[in-house]
């Protein structure tokens, strides 16, 4: 069954699992998120429902922003993300979505933005390999190398390595173990 909510990420901590090992943990917190719009086959051509997360004064908010969650009757929120359901015709807008839809020894997916490192070189971007340092490798080391012949095509091809932003981007890490679930917080 798919299952969806919006969260944050806390920090990390350790648990002892039942054998005894340590295992490394990160604390998320998730939801209360509430529903803000329903999408149905019939109208949109798509079943999904959109949540909206963690409570926003109203001037941080643009106007069409705000005019959306008041037509949902609903209080400003941060973020909003619309989830394609099988379940979402079950769902009503203003109906809360807690952390407890999960249970520990699930599998999960999570999407989130990765950290930033910045203007990187190749090497700790991709993983190159360095030039040779002796025998008439110089005057540089740390470059791309060969970047494709030049007179034809006459252009580098998409996808070669090269340097620039690393980080801040979407990433999306399959099946993860939900380790504890708490409700209370």
């Amino acid at each position: 069954m798919q299952k969806a909510i919006i969260g944050k990420k806390v920090g990390m901590t350790q648990i002892f699992d039942e054998s005894g090992k340590v295992v490394p943990v990160t604390v998320i917190e998730a939801g209360p998120c509430v529903v803000v719009q329903k999408k149905t086959t019939e109208r949109d051509g798509y079943s999904a429902v959109q949540l909206g997360f963690q409570d926003v004064k109203e001037s941080k908010l643009t106007k069409p922003e705000l005019g959306h969650l008041k037509k949902a009757e609903v209080a400003p929120k941060k973020y909003l993300k619309e989830f394609r359901l099988e379940k979402a015709a079950d769902m009503n807008v203003g109906d809360t979505v807690k952390a407890d839809v999960f249970a520990a020894g699930e599998k999960v997916d999570v999407t989130g933005i990765s950290k930033g490192h910045g203007y990187q070189g190749v090497i700790k971007r991709w993983g190159a390999q360095r030039t040779p340092t002796s025998h008439g490798g110089g005057p540089v080391h740390r470059h791309a190398g060969s970047m494709g012949s030049c007179s034809d095509p006459s252009r580098i091809f998409k996808g070669k390595i090269g340097a620039g932003q690393m980080g801040v981007e979407q990433v999306t890490i399959q099946n993860l173990d939900v380790v504890k679930v708490d409700a209370e917080l």
